[in-house]
């Protein structure tokens, strides 16, 4: 059996290799599994992984990670694959196939072909929902959009939010959400910007606080504003003509990113959008060379964007 797994969702890429690796290595054991690195093996070794029987085992798994790292390996793919004996699974793990490519055409044939990609707000929170009740516990769409907004979309993070939670009571409620989890700066610069642009300026000086609080020092709440109007400045480059997963891809940031910031995009003007990023470079370069109040200078920012 040949299978390969690709594409830019890491965690669901990695639980599936878990998962198929585990349930060989059961039935086999990991004497018949072999592992090798495309970007460290050479072509003569893989080679050999594929093409030699199984010691002391009926069958044997070979996992190749990035083979396509190896341009002898991409000359020769459709070949070894043709070859491959029956006593041998081939799982091939290629994160980032070029799908220009004769290689990327030659293995989207196969039969078992994944691609895993990254997931927005609404994929995000019904897999936490399933996750949830993997785990034996309830969590509502609401809550679990609730819980990617405080902690971040990053699947590793909430998969194990969710474990704690679940482990705490089987109904997980906001209050629990908000007693046993810490908001992470990122999602919450987001938060403070949208307040902010929503004219909201009360919610924008909580968040803010917030930061403050959770240790985040001014020059980091730069930083994060700075990548967060690098984000506004690229959708409003991008034009009307490009959807969001176009623009995700080619600046090389997540879907669900763009797609949180477009909201806020579409509220401004080019013009507008500049005048912010300049005024905030204004900010960081004056805080380097002045003694000034950090905090002051910021919320005062903040508060010209929401009037």
């Amino acid at each position: 059996m040949i299978q390969i797994l690709t594409g830019t969702n890491n965690y669901l890429l990695r639980a599936e290799l878990r998962r198929e690796v585990d349930e060989f290595v059961a039935q086999h054991t990991d004497m018949a599994l072999e592992k090798l690195d495309g970007e460290d093996a050479s072509f003569e070794r893989m080679q050999e992984a594929m093409q030699s029987l199984p010691f002391l085992a009926s069958k044997k798994m070979v996992v190749l990670q990035s083979p396509g790292a190896n341009k002898q390996f991409v000359e020769h793919a459709a070949r070894l694959l043709d070859e491959l004996p029956e006593t041998t699974d081939l799982l091939i793990i290629e994160p980032k196939l070029d799908k220009r490519s004769a290689y990327y055409k030659m293995l989207k044939k196969q039969k078992a072909y994944q691609e895993f990609a990254e997931m927005d707000e609404n994929g995000l929170s019904k897999w936490l929902v399933a996750e949830a009740r993997h785990k034996g516990a309830q969590l509502t769409q609401s809550d679990a959009r609730y819980l990617i907004e405080r902690v971040g979309n990053n699947q590793q993070v909430l998969d194990s939010e969710v474990e704690k939670l679940s482990l705490y009571q089987p109904d997980i409620s906001r209050t629990a959400i908000n007693n046993l989890t810490v908001a992470a700066p990122q999602s919450t610069i987001f938060q403070l910007l949208e307040a902010a642009f929503a004219g909201n300026q009360r919610r924008a000086l909580e968040l803010y606080h917030e930061q403050r609080a959770l240790k985040v020092e001014p020059i980091q709440i730069i930083a994060m504003l700075g990548w967060q109007l690098h984000v506004l400045a690229l959708i409003k480059a991008a034009g009307k003509d490009r959807s969001p997963d176009v623009i995700a891809r080619e600046a090389k940031i997540s879907p669900y990113v763009v797609r949180k910031s477009a909201t806020i995009a579409n509220k401004l003007t080019m013009a507008e959008t500049k005048t912010l990023v300049h005024d905030l470079l204004v900010i960081d370069e004056r805080l380097k060379s002045e003694s000034l109040n950090a905090d002051d200078i910021l919320l005062d920012y903040l508060f010209g964007i929401s009037s």
